[in-house]
């Protein structure tokens, strides 16, 4: 209940916590009803005892620091107070009314608020006489019954990593270190084009980028659209060509008059340029961080452990959701759901950043959620939900220790000082983001101590197919700010 918080605050006279904890609570009298999905309208009447009671208390607090000409300091009468600042008593009493009555109410059981309500505190105005009434609608948590979690069967991902997969990785890898060359030959698979894009729809340009470079990967990922058969389509290109195609936009794209639409792409090729292995020398050695071979193939099974675990777990999590999530049929309104896609996406990009996964995979990663951003993000939501009643019955809950090992995992894998991934979490607001990741997982963790499983075996997912390209076909700039926040190229330590 932050509303009235966040005004109160800006005036001196505002109690500390513990003094708001030893006052008894107020005579209210708050009527509930339910408003629509996940909403509820609050009415609440506070009798004119209780304003009458603020209201000498405020008279008194000022009386014993205004300064009147005629009068010590303490020892102004209240009635000149009164009379002399009138209007200022009725807004600091309003103020505390409200604090104090929000303060009362985000403790009823009855309400279990996700969101600020909506309350425009400056159109409330506090009566001369009679009670003082005020109402809001405000977010709510859904209402439903858990599903029984005990007993699941699970079929659980099996992946024994080999010589082979490391041999692989390892030469994706370096591939990072490798020089790029100027080609004047046709563009083939695997090559790095520099391009300029353009968009159109029924003869109106949308997006028109000066210069980007891609690798010529089979699919081109936007963030509302996906090309198949890019290289297909740049093969045989050559400096100063032009290739034009079409894609059809999300059905779930931000632009919503452009959903399920065709819009006409157009690349022109600036250069071509292709990708010369480096030699693994001490010095390319020096500058990954590693002593030799041997300890760079090492660090790569490491990371490939990382992701392995990771995938197991995102398979298993999957099932162990989708069939907590069976019989959540209850509706979620569309507005929260849109104002949760940013958050549904850092959480997804925290977990691939734990497990290693490269800039490149994270940003293919962010796009395919963002091409359905809004079915998603609605099932994220149940997802959490549900988990976060689990997490509450099963009394679990995240302490300082395990947000610091999280970080510190995060720094290591990244290669910076755990100081800094900490400042950046807090300035993109993902700390938070991180407390409830590690509480779901805690009771998904719960789900799968309990389970019964089934082993099957797993492929080792390295999607080199796909290109993501930080853009949308229907704005005319950046779709948005990529979530994963890192340079262009950027890669994870091995």
């Amino acid at each position: 209940m932050a509303a009235a918080d966040k005004e109160a605050e800006t005036h001196d006279d505002v109690d500390t916590e513990e003094a708001l904890a030893e006052r008894p609570k107020m005579d209210l009298s708050v009527e509930i009803k339910k408003a629509g999905p996940c909403k509820k309208h609050v009415h609440v009447r506070v009798p004119r005892a209780e304003i009458d009671r603020f209201y000498q208390d405020t008279v008194k607090a000022e009386a014993a620091v205004a300064v009147v000409p005629g009068f010590r300091p303490g020892h102004v009468p209240a009635k000149l107070v009164e009379k002399r600042l009138r209007s200022e008593l009725s807004a600091k009493v309003k103020q505390r009314v409200l604090f104090e009555s929000m303060e009362q109410l985000s403790t009823n059981k009855d309400l279990d608020p996700i969101n600020e309500p909506d309350l425009d505190v400056d159109a409330i105005e506090l009566p001369d006489e009679g009670d003082f009434e005020y109402e809001f609608d405000v977010e709510v948590r859904p209402e439903f019954d858990l599903p029984n979690y005990d007993g699941l069967t699970i079929e659980r991902p099996i992946r024994k990593l080999t010589d082979a997969d490391v041999d692989t990785h390892v030469e994706n890898f370096l591939s990072q270190y490798g020089q790029l060359v100027p080609q004047e030959e046709a563009v083939v698979a695997g090559d790095v084009v520099s391009v300029s894009i353009e968009s159109m729809h029924d003869e109106r340009k949308l997006l028109e980028v000066s210069e980007v470079s891609l690798r010529v990967r089979p699919v081109l990922r936007f963030t509302d659209a996906e090309l198949n058969g890019f290289d297909k389509l740049m093969s045989g290109a050559r400096t100063g060509d032009d290739r034009e195609t079409g894609v059809s936009v999300s059905r779930e794209a931000e632009t919503v008059e452009l959903r399920g639409e065709k819009v006409a792409v157009k690349f022109h090729v600036l250069d071509v340029k292709r990708w010369r292995k480096p030699e693994l020398t001490k010095e390319l050695l020096t500058r990954i961080g590693v002593e030799s071979e041997d300890e760079l193939r090492d660090e790569i099974r490491k990371n490939l452990e990382r992701r392995v675990t990771y995938e197991q777990r995102q398979a298993v999590r999957e099932q162990v959701l989708e069939k907590i999530t069976e019989s959540a049929t209850w509706e979620l309104p569309e507005q929260l759901v849109r104002r949760q896609v940013e958050n549904a996406l850092r959480r997804t990009i925290l977990e691939m950043q734990q497990a290693g996964f490269t800039t490149r995979e994270i940003q293919a990663r962010e796009n395919k959620l963002r091409q359905n951003a809004v079915s998603s993000t609605r099932q994220a939501l149940k997802e959490h939900f549900i988990l976060d009643k689990i997490a509450e019955k099963e009394s679990i809950e995240v302490v300082p220790s395990d947000i610091e090992t999280e970080i510190r995992l995060m720094a290591a894998q990244r290669g910076e000082s755990p100081r800094r991934v900490r400042a950046r979490l807090e300035k993109t607001g993902m700390i938070e983001n991180l407390e409830a990741q590690i509480r779901e997982r805690k009771a998904v963790d719960i789900i799968l101590e309990r389970a019964k499983y089934k082993d099957k075996p797993m492929e080792l997912s390295l999607d080199e197919r796909i290109e993501p390209v930080p853009y949308s076909v229907c704005h005319t700039a950046v779709a948005t700010e990529s979530v994963a926040e890192a340079e262009p190229g950027e890669e994870a330590a091995p």
